[in-house]
């Protein structure tokens, strides 16, 4: 279906290009914002609107947040050069960093006061799903918000899973896979250097383990950076301290304990304090390495 909307997407990295060229791509008229002048300039030639959003704010039907983090995400939306008092009524504001249930809901109740829609919106998929419009969106709002929502989350996902009728239930579930993730990133990075201990190479270890009952997402999508040597950053380490921060700050809340999250936590730490911090989060394979004495792919040449 040819889309109509008028759109904004604030935050053109790795996930939201992909989603900006995706709403684009179903016929939506995209101005695309991020702080790097260079970014925006590659999203207008590609056929994004010209124009600051200040230029457009007033008409947009939506606005998808898709910045790092809850300190970027209440800026943009509520700063001093903030969006949300630009927005006509009725506008939706849908929102997919990783951030706090609590903060969420925040983000919703200030938005309804300002008469403008809120969708709690983290998503999921990576990059490569992210210029596909295949992403998983686990999702919470209001009715209106997911009516008004809806053009864009069928032009940039292939599963969007409706958790509640108010914010936070999404950003809870988005909590709940981060803290796998960044186990299995911490876990793959270990198992592949212990096996390099027993002469396993990191090749060998991707060709039988992606095919074994050890296998995980994140292993098939981070192990083959650690075998090219490769460490552009598809997601940063430094996601990682953010994110499993996000998820033991909830977890004390509860009162609940998640010491495997924590161990993990501690690994990415490690890798922000070694200078790691900007490098694809598979670099936390650099830590365990180093550790053990043992050369990577690509170190040491």
């Amino acid at each position: 279906m040819i889309g109509n909307e008028k759109l904004a997407v604030i935050g053109l990295g790795s996930m939201g290009y992909g989603v900006a060229a995706s709403l684009l791509r179903a016929g939506h008229a995209v101005v695309g914002v991020d702080l790097n002048p260079a970014r925006a300039a590659k999203f207008r030639d590609a056929g994004g609107m010209d124009g600051a959003l200040s230029d457009h704010a007033d008409s947009l039907d939506a606005v998808v947040c898709v910045v790092l983090n809850a300190a970027q995400t209440k800026a943009v939306l509520f700063g001093p050069d903030g969006v949300v008092p630009r927005l006509r009524a009725g506008a939706v504001v849908i929102s997919c960093a990783t951030v706090a249930p609590d903060f969420a809901k925040q983000m919703e109740a200030r938005c309804t006061e300002a008469g403008v829609l809120y969708l709690d919106a983290p998503i999921s998929g990576g990059p490569v799903r992210a210029a596909d419009g295949t992403l998983s969106v686990m999702s919470a709002g209001r009715p209106e918000a997911y009516s008004a929502a809806r053009p864009v989350l069928d032009a940039m996902a292939a599963d969007v899973f409706e958790l509640g009728a108010e914010a936070g239930p999404g950003s809870a579930m988005k909590a709940v896979n981060q803290l796998l993730v960044g186990v299995h990133i911490a876990a793959m990075a270990e198992a592949m250097t212990f096996g390099m201990t027993q002469g396993v190479t990191p090749e060998k270890f991707l060709e039988v383990i992606s095919k074994s009952a050890g296998t995980s997402w994140a292993l098939e999508s981070r192990a083959p950076h650690v075998v090219a040597g490769k460490y552009f950053p598809h997601s940063a380490v430094n996601i990682w301290p953010k994110d499993l921060g996000i998820v033991l700050d909830i977890a004390q809340k509860a009162q609940f304990g998640a010491p495997v999250a924590a161990a993990a936590l501690q690994q990415f730490l490690a890798a922000q304090g070694s200078g790691l911090g900007h490098e694809d989060d598979a670099a936390v394979a650099k830590v365990y390495a180093r550790n053990a004495g043992l050369t990577l792919p690509g170190q040491g040449t």
